[in-house]
């Protein structure tokens, strides 16, 4: 076999990376505010940016010495709140305050105890169908669940825990009329992006897997696709 001449061979391209060292790897991921009940019956509610779903399953990641992490370890209902864009201040309003007392030792300089979570960030609560913890009604989904695993992770600094939705409320206007599949074009995620609040921009494109193709694509192609799903 001959071997192919160097000079015919395509070029590599330039190397364009950098090997760097960030103090965190919050990449692009929602944030999520969870609801769960404390251990004398009040409630407790914190925002988190380690979250993602699987199926009927939403993993999260949790702080080991949080008061939501201890309360899943023995209470296992929770909320899984999703606000949307413009709703970042209240987030923002919770991040420095924590539902234990004593504050660990853990948690960043100027953390503060705050019993009444909902208060301080201007939200209010909702009875839940299903859980004891209830649901934000300012946030536009609204996902009742059970922690089914609380286990530490490979570091022993944070908590996974593995949670089985159980119900979904939905505000009526990202819905797709006549059906319970969320719009993507109506529904916009608050996003955590290395410490930074961003909202999605434009639709680049869809899977094919989608129920809900955009509204300007041809009859023809949304039936079949719908049919072949």
């Amino acid at each position: 076999m001959n071997a192919t001449p160097p000079s015919t061979l395509p070029a590599q391209p330039a190397a364009t990376h950098r090997a760097i060292e960030p103090s965190i790897l919050y990449f692009g991921t929602p944030v999520v505010l969870l609801s769960t009940e404390n251990e004398d019956g009040s409630f407790n509610l914190a925002p988190i940016s380690s979250a993602w779903a699987l199926g009927q399953t939403v993993v999260l990641g949790l702080g080991a010495d949080g008061q939501t992490a201890y309360n899943l370890g023995h209470r296992p209902g929770l909320v899984i709140n999703l606000p949307a864009p413009g709703q970042w201040p209240a987030v923002e309003r919770l991040a420095g305050l924590t539902g234990r007392s004593p504050v660990p030792p853990t948690k960043a300089e100027g953390c503060r105890f705050e019993p009444d979570k909902f208060g301080a960030a201007g939200l209010h609560s909702e009875p839940s169908h299903l859980v004891r913890p209830p649901r934000v009604t300012e946030c536009p989904l609204q996902l009742e669940a059970c922690a089914e695993r609380v286990q530490p992770d490979v570091s022993g600094g944070f908590v996974i825990v593995e949670a089985v939705v159980r119900k979904v409320h939905a505000d009526p206007r990202i819905v797709v009329p006549g059906t319970d599949h969320i719009d993507p074009a109506a529904w916009n995620p608050l996003i955590y992006n290395f410490r930074h609040y961003f909202g999605l921009g434009p639709e680049l494109g869809h899977s094919y897997r989608t129920r809900t193709p955009r509204r300007s694509e041809p009859a023809a192609a949304r039936g079949g696709r719908r049919a072949g799903s």
